[in-house]
């Protein structure tokens, strides 16, 4: 919270008080707002709080430990299949959410150590491409695995997801206050995806600031310097790879339920890339910075998806180009400008465990 506060233009640094709570307004009266031009717009903030919690998971992965996963939309795909089996009529298994959760958490987490194990010795694009091929498996291994045995269904996908049910209320049914008032349903996953963004950042700050988070920081900066002073960086990475992976089963676990409906489709290679580019595009290393490039780059691709083609008509008399290349260019000049322009991406991450700066602070010069 308090890196998103001092993210704030001009008041962050000038009042953070005033802007930690700015902030706290802006994430409760959102959707508030968004519905005012529509429920659509709803449904994006939804989507993009699911995308911030993909952003987190992947920035312990790449941002704090420095291991380049281009395939961690796997992770996604098995906390959503999960879901489906265990929530769902197509094998007639309707688990409470709150059994689902943990199972998906754990499943994602064997799957995040069984990546693991053989890409200990890896670094740089060699695991990178590992790790994509490791996507690109699971995604294939969900599409054909509906024969000899239906398991998956194949590219028909699974629908009919149960609906998250909190505490005897079904989110995914408006809540009836008077006779004239009611709370969309939309609004009810807003707020519930908005405590799980928030319980994961509390989280991830204590887990920053703990021996885990600066054994992270020092094997991301310098592997061998780190194995020096005892640090051993096989736990460690294997470490980074589960807690990663946890975080995108919840999000697959959430996805599902809120939409209903899974397929491989929604978990191919451009999911990964997308998520990866909202780390960097932020800040990798930097919380605030995974926040604000998800949010970023899961809106601006909606708003061009709604002006593009009456802009284009208007412009030229017919359209150009479609919404969804549009999309795709948008994340490509995102990559392209970020790395001329501010390669630690728009809220760089901070020297926060330097020792010259607590010196400097004590007003000891070197």
């Amino acid at each position: 919270m308090n890196e998103l506060a001092l993210a704030v233009p001009w008041l962050g640094k000038r009042n953070p008080q005033a802007a930690r709570w700015l902030v706290i307004a802006i994430a409760i009266g959102a959707p508030l707002v968004a519905m005012m031009f529509g429920r659509t717009w709803v449904r994006v903030l939804d989507f993009a709080l699911l995308y911030i919690l993909l952003a987190l998971g992947l920035n312990l992965v790449v941002g704090f430990a420095g291991l380049l996963d281009l395939g961690y939309i796997a992770f996604y795909a098995v906390g959503a299949y999960t879901a489906a089996f265990l929530a769902s009529p197509h094998f007639d298994v309707h688990l409470p959410i709150w059994i689902v959760l943990p199972l998906a958490a754990c499943f994602a987490a064997t799957a995040g150590i069984t990546l693991g194990f053989p890409v200990l010795r890896l670094r740089g694009d060699y695991l990178a491409i590992v790790t994509l091929g490791f996507g690109e498996i699971v995604r294939i291994f969900m599409n054909n695995l509906n024969y000899p045995i239906n398991i998956t269904n194949g590219p028909q996908g699974i629908n009919s997801l149960d609906p998250i049910m909190l505490f005897g209320w079904d989110l995914s049914r408006n809540i009836q206050v008077t006779e004239d008032l009611a709370i969309n349903s939309l609004f009810l996953y807003y707020y519930f995806f908005l405590a799980c963004v928030v319980g994961s950042i509390i989280f991830i700050q204590r887990l920053q600031i703990s021996r885990v988070g600066r054994a992270w920081a020092a094997m991301r900066d310098d592997e061998l310097a780190a194995k020096a002073i005892g640090i051993n960086t096989r736990n460690m990475k294997l470490l980074a790879f589960s807690l990663g992976a946890t975080f995108g089963g919840v999000s697959g676990v959430l996805f599902g339920t809120f939409q209903g409906f899974v397929s491989p489709e929604s978990f191919s290679l451009m999911e990964s890339i997308a998520v990866l580019t909202m780390v960097v595009f932020g800040g990798m290393g930097n919380v605030a910075g995974a926040i604000v490039g998800a949010i970023i780059l899961s809106a601006l691709p909606e708003i061009l998806r709604h002006l593009a083609v009456p802009v284009q008509n208007a412009l030229f008399g017919h359209v150009i180009l479609d919404p969804e290349v549009l999309r795709m260019l948008l994340l490509s000049l995102a990559m392209i400008l970020m790395m001329l322009l501010r390669p630690s991406g728009l809220i760089p991450a901070n020297a926060k465990y330097s020792h010259i700066r607590h010196l400097k602070a004590k007003g000891v010069t070197e």
